[in-house]
């Protein structure tokens, strides 16, 4: 045995005893992903378990690892194609990477940091749920370190494939380019994706196909995260879960929960769920309050089935690292260990924590619903709503919009999406940005939404009978007949500026350039207006695209529309192949089959703007219009 051999078999020796903490010359395979760690590999938890689940076939004692197989595990990951991969153990201080900006004028002064946890979770994540899609078995797994996880992106049918996963079909499959893949298709993919991804309400702005072909990691991993916490919180509502009503106090209503952001939920939900376990422990945050690893425990064996086998042994456990080991274990009986390591609960990491407890609530909500009543009618989220919401989110506005009418009460998104619209138009020296005084709270806020009433009346918004106390109050009609102005507002600025014209277009010349566009390129189709009900079948849009971007319409993949199975069909390909060309629908395929002219009508005007874009300025040019 050499010298380098003999020092790598110390250390290994060594880093095994810390976790061989009584001394028996084992360690137990629930700890075998620390004494890996110890020695530098850093293996995401799905291929951790898949070893353990071996080694209970093999080893000598049931349910524990000698010093020489483990010895062999680690000899046999360091030569293997997938162990060249690991580093050796990083420090707190090397979690966080930074890398150079997206151009090369940001990378000459700019860095990005990028958290190597998220980068482990979010593969981790996606290696879990979407191991078994058959079009992904080339690109997946990610390795250990999910360090290529930026180059697996790159083809962009990963990323389309974990937009689904989040907010299922919300691309055609059909869409997707997946064989004989070239640059050129492979930035339709992404296209795709970035357009698909801003119709769910991600903020996509400034960032293009080709900042995503070049694997830029910190856009990867925010565009990842975004994708993948609006799936995670879709559940937290009304609609998927009734028993949260049980949440509301003896004085709330349940409009007053509704007012509540997912987080703000989750953490009333943890702490409904103490309060039962009978324990005085309470969380205010996913970060500081959670590093013990105790709320934790108390809560799966609250929400567990009684069959599951979880137990609260963890909080014996003084050793914080050691402890969030034990209470993971306990979440993975559930099938819920997804997002967190042992470090990540010690450090509070917010957001990996903030994922692990919405897939906790997910999965074991453990919530029955009281007997107060609710009008499912009005509680559910419309289409409508939905829409309008995910345009907003879109916009980057903050705070992020999570129900519509609470949200803009203080009419501080709708002054920033007037800003979007018309740049330089909102005085904000009279905007109540902050609320200090509780006294003063109602009339400031007030006060805004009345200014936000006279902005839309001076830019020719139709406001009759709406006023500021209106949007303070949530009035559903009147809300979303202002939200509707500012959508439609928007799309026409944006093919305003484009077309080069100087005056606003309308949308008869919209109408116009639709048909004219159609027949210069042979079509037989056309439309009178919006609410034309040929369009139901969706054809008019899909000779659309074909006339825009000849040849991008498999038209074998078109069907005959003799029933709403079949028109629904083509509306679901067409919203996918619009997007795919560029265009940021944000209107669903019902839209169309249904002809509701608002949404019909953004989906020729985003198309028009496509139109006008120039063909040598790139792909989703129109993103930086915003």
């Amino acid at each position: 045995m050499d010298t380098e051999v003999a020092l790598e078999v110390e250390d290994l020796r060594e880093n095994f005893q810390q976790i061989d903490k009584n001394g028996d010359g084992y360690i137990d395979l629930k700890e075998l992903r620390d004494a890996l760690s110890a020695c530098g590999f850093k293996i995401p938890g799905y291929k951790v378990r898949e070893m353990e689940n071996e080694f209970k076939k093999f080893n000598k004692v049931p349910g524990k690892l000698t010093f020489e197989e483990f010895c062999k595990l680690c000899g046999d990951l360091k030569s293997s194609e997938i162990g060249n991969t690991f580093k050796l153990a990083v420090t707190k201080r090397e979690n966080l990477q930074h890398l150079g900006g997206t151009s090369e004028a940001s990378n000459e002064g700019t860095t990005h940091s990028v958290r190597v946890e998220e980068q482990l979770a979010f593969s981790d994540w996606i290696n879990s749920n979407l191991r078994n899609d058959a079009d992904l078995k080339n690109l997946l797994p990610i390795d250990a370190e999910g360090t290529n996880l930026y180059e697996k992106i790159t083809d962009g049918i990963l990323l389309c494939k974990v937009i689904n996963h989040s907010c299922p079909d919300t691309i055609d499959e059909r869409a997707i380019n997946k064989k004989n893949l070239t640059l050129y298709t492979k930035l339709e993919n992404l296209t795709l994706a970035l357009s698909s991804a801003q119709a769910i309400g991600c903020n996509v702005i400034n960032i293009d196909a080709h900042n995503l072909s070049k694997g830029t990691p910190h856009l990867v991993l925010g565009l990842l995260w975004q994708i993948i916490r609006i799936g995670l919180f879709n559940q937290i509502t009304l609609e998927h879960c009734p028993g949260l009503t049980s949440l509301l106090s003896e004085e709330e209503k349940i409009e007053d929960l509704m007012k509540l952001s997912p987080e703000g939920i989750l953490l009333r939900w943890v702490n409904y769920h103490l309060e039962r376990a009978g324990t005085d422990k309470r969380v205010n945050n996913f970060q500081a309050d959670i590093v013990d690893s105790e709320a934790y425990t108390y809560l799966l064996k609250q929400i567990a089935p009684i069959d599951s086998g979880v137990d609260t042994m963890a909080l014996h456990e003084k050793d914080y690292l050691a402890r969030a080991e034990m209470m993971l274990q306990q979440a993975e009986k559930l099938r819920c260990r997804s997002f967190v390591t042992p470090q990540d609960v010690v450090n509070g990491v917010y957001k990996l924590n903030l994922a692990f407890v919405a897939n906790l609530f997910n999965n074991y909500p453990g919530l029955e619903q009281t007997s107060t009543a609710f009008d499912g009618e009005t509680i559910e989220e419309t289409r409508e709503e939905r829409t309008y919401r995910n345009w907003i989110n879109s916009m980057g506005v903050s705070p992020h919009v999570n129900w519509l009418y609470s949200d803009l009460a203080d009419a501080l998104i709708i002054f920033q999406l007037y800003d979007v619209i018309k740049p330089g138009k909102v005085d904000w020296n009279k905007v109540h940005s902050k609320f200090s005084n509780p006294r003063k709270k109602f009339i400031e806020k007030l006060e805004n939404c009345n200014y936000a009433v006279d902005i839309g009346k001076e830019i020719k918004f139709s406001l009759v009978g709406i006023g500021g106390q209106d949007i303070n109050e949530g009035n559903v009609t009147l809300t979303l007949a202002l939200i509707w102005q500012l959508m439609r507002a928007y799309t026409l600025s944006v093919l305003s500026r484009l077309a080069e014209t100087g005056n606003p277009i309308v949308e008869r010349e919209i109408v116009t350039w639709v048909n004219e566009k159609l027949a210069s390129a042979g079509k037989t189709s056309s439309i009178r207006s919006f609410q034309d009900s040929s369009i139901s079948d969706g054809k008019v849009v899909i000779d659309l695209i074909d006339a825009i971007k000849p040849g991008a319409i498999n038209y074998e993949l078109v069907r005959p529309g003799a029933d709403d199975e079949e028109k629904l069909a083509n509306a679901k390909y067409a919203i996918s192949m619009a997007r795919k060309a560029g265009a940021r629908v944000y209107a669903l395929p019902e839209d169309i089959a249904e002809v509701k002219p608002k949404m019909v009508m953004t989906v020729f005007a985003c198309l028009m703007s496509l139109d006008y874009i120039p063909k040598d300025s790139g792909m989703n040019s129109e993103s930086n219009s915003q």
